[in-house]
């Protein structure tokens, strides 16, 4: 390779590392607005899994995160690896939160609940308990509405009666369009990326999902970023 060619390589190499640099510091401060947008105006906090790896949860703390929900369990026999970690250092660093079952499909809603009701302790000052209902990473078997109902009875059965207290659903749009008289009877915990609040004509919902890119000191990477909005019907 001569040298004019090397030298037109490097300035090439050196232009596309300009442009990464530029589009990630770009990403860097549109989530940092948007979280710093809905900080003003709502409690914010999270929601985290093993994916986050390990959690430094007194620099979370100092961040100024004010909840916190914590996967705990995913079908009717998976436990997230780091959820007793978690658990218990957000509560040591003063941190309300609640745990958070990824509903499946494919498996009984009380086989479902069972397993949930084994792996989460008993707290009174927890936060309520989180139902994640979506279709993206969810078995290939589309139940009916019917069926659905159904299996989410038998497992908010169980659990809301061991915990004396009702639970919340997260629902996104496209479960919404699929399966929307299933999230009739509970608050709602929407997922909505954006700066502003959803607007859900009839619905009422307490939680906002409103990054899933966001930036938490002592979260290595990105994590989902939410808002306490408290009873909304819009």
């Amino acid at each position: 390779m001569n040298r004019k060619s090397l030298r037109g390589r490097v300035r090439w190499i050196a232009s596309l590392a300009l442009v990464a640099a530029a589009a990630s510091a770009l990403w860097a401060y549109e989530h940092a607005g948007l979280a710093w947008r809905v900080r003003r105006r709502f409690p914010v906090g999270v929601d985290v899994s093993h994916h986050q790896g390990a959690i430094d949860w007194q620099r979370v703390s100092k961040d100024g995160i004010a909840f916190a929900f914590i996967k705990a369990t995913e079908g009717g026999t998976w436990t997230d690896p780091l959820f007793a970690t978690n658990w218990s250092e957000a509560r040591k660093h003063g941190i309300p939160r609640g745990a958070y079952h990824f509903f499946t499909f494919c498996t009984q809603g009380e086989v479902q609940a069972r397993h949930f009701l084994q792996v989460v302790p008993q707290d009174p000052d927890a936060l309520p308990t989180l139902v994640d209902l979506e279709m993206e990473g969810n078995c290939s078997r589309r139940p009916s509405v019917d069926e659905l109902e159904r299996e989410l009875t038998g497992f908010l059965s169980l659990v809301e009666a061991a915990q004396q207290r009702k639970a919340i659903l997260y629902v996104t749009e496209e479960f919404l369009r699929e399966y929307g008289r299933v999230a009739s009877q509970r608050q709602l915990f929407i997922r909505a990326i954006g700066p502003e609040p959803p607007r859900m004509e009839g619905r009422s919902w307490t939680y906002w999902q409103f990054d899933d890119e966001g930036r938490v000191d002592g979260i290595n990477g990105p994590v989902d970023l939410d808002a306490f909005v408290g009873e909304k019907s819009r």
